[in-house]
């Protein structure tokens, strides 16, 4: 019932406009995303670069309806990585495959995808293809591994789920390949056969499959906020003797920024996911309504860093 109410709010279009242009909710909505256009994101990427963070920049907008759509959204990669470049910023760019005509027709995706990917190349960048639901998995493995990957080897990489049963074997096969693999646990809601139900599956194996990347994988990149998570992922790199600098954390903006800030101090990599657009409004809502417990996920963060403040500020007689 929640689930459905939050991806009711997502279609209305006279409720985005309300909150588009009401300044309480964009507030609301900037520790999230970093705002509506280029000028705000790069704005954003620099602040954290300041603090030692590096960042992944996303446009906002999944599934398109025509090829004019498709090329428009791969022109504006095109653009953002040129203003990456330009600003001398360090991030590379997220895509999602359907913003760049998955559904449309496979030899269209690939036009537009191999532009972002030879501007990329020509820049020294990366560019990571993010994994939507369980539906698009093998297409979107079989796409990157036939069609993208022989190309750009070094400059592009996927996006790999623990939520499913399959991860650990697409695990071993990126692996294999060499090629570089964001580890996520995924917030699509999946059918049990495809997915694991309880959340300490889910758990078990994301550090199941993050051994094997830290330990085998093309400098992988850990995205979680779980603090028990990051802490196994120090551990297991001490005993393992693995540096710090092949292997990466990742985190999404605005989310958990002490345990962001404790990472950086502690010598550890962290990349920061940026996201940015005028589609903010359906991204949060469809965010929240592929998981209603990431609402009281994000609210407990925020509360939690709220606590975290206010104890350092009487601890220092502020």
């Amino acid at each position: 019932m929640f689930r459905s109410f939050l991806l009711y709010l997502s279609r209305q279009a006279s409720i985005f406009r309300f909150v588009r242009h009401n300044g309480f909710a964009k507030s609301m909505a900037s520790r999230f995303v970093a705002g509506e256009t280029l000028d705000t994101a790069t704005a954003a990427v620099a602040e954290l670069n300041a603090q030692g963070i590096t960042c992944s920049l996303d446009l906002l907008g999944e599934s398109v309806t025509n090829a004019g759509e498709a090329r428009a959204a791969g022109a504006a990669y095109v653009q953002l990585l040129d203003a990456i470049k330009a600003k001398g910023l360090d991030a590379n760019v997220s895509l999602k495959m359907t913003a760049m005509g998955q559904d449309i027709d496979d030899a269209l995706c690939e036009e537009i995808v191999r532009s972002i990917l030879e501007r990329a190349k020509a820049h020294g960048s990366f560019v990571r293809l993010d994994m939507e639901s369980s539906a698009y998995t093998q297409r979107t493995i079989d796409f990157f591994e036939k069609r993208l990957y022989p190309d750009f080897r070094e400059h592009v990489g996927i996006v790999l789920q623990s939520a499913l049963r399959r991860t650990f074997d697409d695990t071993q096969h990126a692996i294999a390949i060499g090629c570089r693999v964001r580890l996520c646990k995924g917030a699509y809601l999946e059918p049990a056969d495809v997915a694991f139900p309880e959340k300490k599956d889910v758990d078990a194996n994301y550090v199941k499959c993050m051994h094997a990347l830290m330990e085998r994988g093309n400098y992988p990149g850990l995205a979680t906020h779980d603090p028990a998570i990051i802490a196994e992922a120090k551990r297991f790199a001490k005993e393992r003797g693995i540096a710090a600098d092949r292997f990466e954390f990742q985190m999404l903006y605005g989310v958990r920024r002490d345990l962001q800030a404790q990472i950086v101090r502690e010598g550890f990599r962290l990349r920061v996911y940026v996201p940015f657009g005028t589609q903010w409004y359906p991204y949060l809502m469809r965010r929240l309504a592929e998981r209603p417990a990431n609402v009281w996920f994000i609210t407990g963060n925020i509360l939690r860093e709220i606590g975290s403040g206010s104890r350092k500020r009487v601890g220092s007689g502020a």
